[in-house]
């Protein structure tokens, strides 16, 4: 028998179970259910949109474009990251380079300013993770993990995900969960075969009769992970269970999440550059490879700065970025007579702990000693087994500027409610279907951050050292390779938050469709209120910092901020967002639509220390850069019959954006943040189509984007591509399913783009090849083996430098290399 055969109905689906359950009875629930190994080995063909809509409805009827990774397909990617998993998604462009956490993501070249996900929410079962995708040091990937616990991930861009979701203008991420159809489970265990990881997941799930079923799954995972650290850089995991109590035209679920997860933190890597700007060559200095290494390792100095308490505080680099969750919520719908009520509520006490590394600057050792130590300057190395001895050359002869960015976001929870009552009315033969609702939450920001700056040679594997400067008369210029206790080259300043933000939106839509038509439209208020405290750092003083009795040269600049001494922060700030579309269901197969939108994503931590906000009242001074305004028009066409489906999508977007941005200063070469406030535009066309034809199946998706900044703080920007857009993204996954076994590759590319803004170095377009295999020896248990980068392909994902620097050396962060991994996984 071929258990790869398509199941139409969409009930079937795991996702649109909760939409069904409106008209399937207790009895039809309590029906036999199917296994896991029956689920793991079935197509699911359920085509119905719940994520950034009102309500559940098939996606020919809806004028919105979406998209959905099934279980077995997440399973097959067998992704890294959750970046690696969402890179699958058409229309969104991620940059998925600093591993496992902190990533960054946006959609139909919607600017990518800063890291975070600013114009896309991240949602785990319909509430966002963070109400804020681009907080400092702190994106919502921080606390989500793909794993067995998942049964698909849900993706719209654009359209309703305006009026629908709260500062999620350009699109929404759903990862949604288990909830116990499935009868059964397994357990998987999975080793790095060409790096160190040793991960066991497993789920279960089940009904208890009467209406109520169950789902527990999670992860546990530790190892030096996809690059070498030197440490056991990753250790932690997670796990998440729901109960549900199905009824006759409703459900409730109470479910809950324990996240402990650490993993490293850096970013950017020195790589050597030759060539022109136009037509760049990029290698990677001598031993330190980009794809598979890393510049950290055990032997680097710790975190020392001055807390709020105005006492140091110290931590290490092997702590890495570590996040802590513990999250409950509930979910519920039901009927009122003719209405449906659904409610969503979520609270979650998340914190985190991320100390990155971050290599600023890379240049020749002697450059870097005689521009921080004067003519004559030498280098020592501080650690290690040649500590003390001269620095040697005869390697890379590169020496590298790093800082640690201390980031201690003690309390970052947030509460979540999501209220919507729904009707349908029978109006002029047609169905009028109205919904209000009224979305609450509550977000705090809770933070601490400040920085180290220190020397270290540029060595991978784990083994990097920090090096002493001292000037040719022998004064130290350095402490353990430390140059500043805070930021060099104006990066940033240490700074606390202390914030609590509230948004209350209240919304509503109307959808009326009579026979082919459709119509509808939706408008949402969000109305923000921020109360709290900020403070910069006040510059440096001599500090003892690390209590040896004794001023050393860094200590005698140690940054701080005053104890007691803050800014208020006190202001309300309110935006209206609304969509408009059109369906047209011209056949049975084939529907097109169009949409225009108008959105906003709140401005958040960006507009602090800035003259936004006044440091007297805490007002908003500028209330323009209150939020930042996303105008989009979408027409669109879907083709779904006898295994196929084609969707195409024409877009066009117009951006008001105020962000800081990380740039690199021309002169120093040193990493630094500025303000802008620009206008972006952007337009073109996403495609995304499927074919099945018996075993046999490919996916595919490309997305053509033309764009370019339409207004800029500094006019020689005007009329350039934003840094980092490339003109084409796109992606294959061909497949072939037996009984015994199945085949696959999943192949991902991007053209080639911009460094920076200023339009003068190029990045090189890149292609990764993943493949996998899967055998079924016998009943209840599956062998496979993935491989992601399979090629080892250098993917660089951004470079520093608008230019190539006379050193002939560039910061830049690219994705992992070839990763080879091999599972077992037994059902039951």
């Amino acid at each position: 028998m071929n258990f790869f055969k398509s199941r139409v109905s969409t009930c079937v689906s795991v996702a649109a179970i909760a939409v069904c359950t409106f008209a399937v009875p207790v009895a039809a629930q309590d029906a036999k259910p199917m296994t896991a190994w029956e689920a793991s080995r079935t197509v699911d063909e359920g085509d119905m949109v719940t994520t950034g809509v009102a309500r559940g409805r098939d996606r020919l009827n809806s004028a919105t474009s979406t998209s959905a990774i099934k279980e077995n397909d997440i399973i097959s990617i067998a992704p890294r990251s959750l970046a690696e998993l969402f890179r699958n998604i058409p229309g969104i462009r991620v940059n998925a380079s600093t591993g496992e956490v902190g990533n960054s993501y946006t959609v139909r070249g919607l600017p990518l300013v800063n890291d975070g996900s600013k114009y896309i929410q991240i949602q785990e079962d319909g509430l966002p993770v963070l109400e804020f995708g681009d907080l400092l040091t702190l994106t919502p990937d921080t606390f989500v993990r793909a794993d067995l616990n998942v049964a698909q991930v849900e993706s719209i861009r654009g359209g309703s995900a305006s009026t629908f979701a709260s500062n999620a203008p350009g699109g929404v991420i759903n990862l949604i969960s288990k909830t116990g159809e499935v009868e059964g489970g397994s357990v998987m265990a999975t080793i790095g075969v060409d790096f160190e990881s040793y991960r066991t997941d497993f789920d279960y799930g089940a009904k208890l009769g009467n209406g109520w079923r169950f789902h527990v799954g999670g992860f546990y995972r530790e190892g030096e992970g996809p690059r070498e650290t030197g440490m056991n850089s990753m250790r932690g995991g997670q796990v998440k269970f729901n109960v549900t109590k199905q009824f006759d035209g409703g459900y409730i679920r109470v479910y809950g999440k324990l996240l402990d997860d650490k993993v490293p933190g850096f970013i950017n890597t020195p790589l050597l550059v030759t060539g022109t700007n136009g037509d760049p060559s990029f290698a990677d200095p001598i031993g330190l490879d980009s794809r598979t290494s890393s510049p950290l390792s055990p032997n680097l100095p710790a975190s020392l700065r001055l807390g709020a308490s105005g006492t140091p505080t110290e931590i290490d680099l092997s702590e890495g970025t570590r996040a802590k969750a513990k999250s409950l919520g509930f979910d519920a719908q039901f009927s009122l007579g003719e209405w449906s009520v659904t409610n969503r509520f979520r609270y979650a006490d998340q914190s985190m702990r991320n100390v990155i590394l971050f290599p600023s600057a890379a240049a020749p050792a002697a450059a870097f000693a005689t521009r921080f130590g004067g003519p004559g300057a030498r280098l020592t190395y501080a650690a290690g087994a040649r500590a003390g001895q001269p620095f040697d050359a005869s390697g890379n002869g590169l020496l590298t500027l790093s800082f640690i960015a201390d980031s201690d976001a003690s309390d970052v929870s947030n509460m979540t409610n999501d209220l919507r009552l729904s009707r349908v009315w029978n109006v002029g033969g047609g169905d009028l279907t109205t919904t209000a609702g009224l979305y609450r939450s509550s977000q705090e920001y809770v933070s601490e951050i400040g920085f180290t700056t220190f020397f270290q040679d540029t060595i991978g594997g784990g083994q990097s050292v920090p090096v002493n400067l001292t000037t040719a008369t022998g004064i130290p210029v350095t402490q353990g390779g430390v140059l500043v206790y805070g930021s060099a080259g104006g990066f940033g300043n240490s700074k606390n938050t202390d914030l609590n933000y509230q948004v209350t939106a209240p919304f509503g839509s109307f959808n009326f469709a009579k026979g082919k038509f459709a119509i509808g439209g939706s408008m949402r208020w969000d109305k923000l209120r921020v109360r709290g405290n900020i403070i910069n750092d006040s510059g440096s003083k001599p500090f003892d910092i690390n209590g040896n009795g004794a001023l050393s040269v860094p200590e005698s600049r140690v940054t701080f901020i005053p104890v007691g001494v803050s800014f208020p922060v006190n202001y309300n700030h309110d935006y209206l967002s609304y969509s408009l579309s059109m369906n047209y269901r011209m056949s049975e197969p084939f529907a097109v639509f169009a949409r225009y939108s108008r959105g906003g994503r709140a401005g958040a931590d960006k507009i602090l220390f800035t003259p936004a906000v006044s440091t007297v009242t805490g007002a908003l001074v500028n209330s323009v850069a209150g939020n930042d305004t996303l105008r989009q028009a979408e027409l669109g066409l879907k083709f779904r019959q006898d295994g196929i489906v084609l969707n195409l999508t024409g877009f066009y977007a117009l951006t008001d954006e105020t962000n800081s941005q990380i740039t690199t200063n021309p002169v120093t070469g040193l990493t630094q943040l500025a303000t802008v406030a620009r206008s972006y535009k952007a337009y073109g066309l996403e495609f995304e189509g499927g074919i099945r034809r018996g075993p046999f199946s490919l996916t595919a998706h490309a997305t053509y984007t033309e764009a370019e900044i339409d207004a800029a703080e500094n006019p020689a920007l005007v009329g350039n591509i934003p840094r980092q857009q490339p003109k084409l993204l796109w992606g294959l996954r061909p497949q072939f399913d037996s009984d015994q076994f199945s085949i696959g590759a999943n192949i991902i590319g991007t053209t080639g783009s911009f460094a920076q803004d200023v339009n003068v170095l190029r990045l090189p377009a890149f292609t990764t090849v993943g493949a996998f295999a899967q055998f079924r020896p016998m009943e209840r248990v599956e062998l496979s083996v993935n491989a992601s980068n399979l090629l080892n392909e250098r993917a660089i994902t951004s470079i520093s430098e608008g230019a190539i620097p006379a050193s002939g050396v560039v910061m830049g962060r690219t994705m992992y290399g070839r990763t080879v991994s091999a599972s077992a996984r037994f059902f039951f």
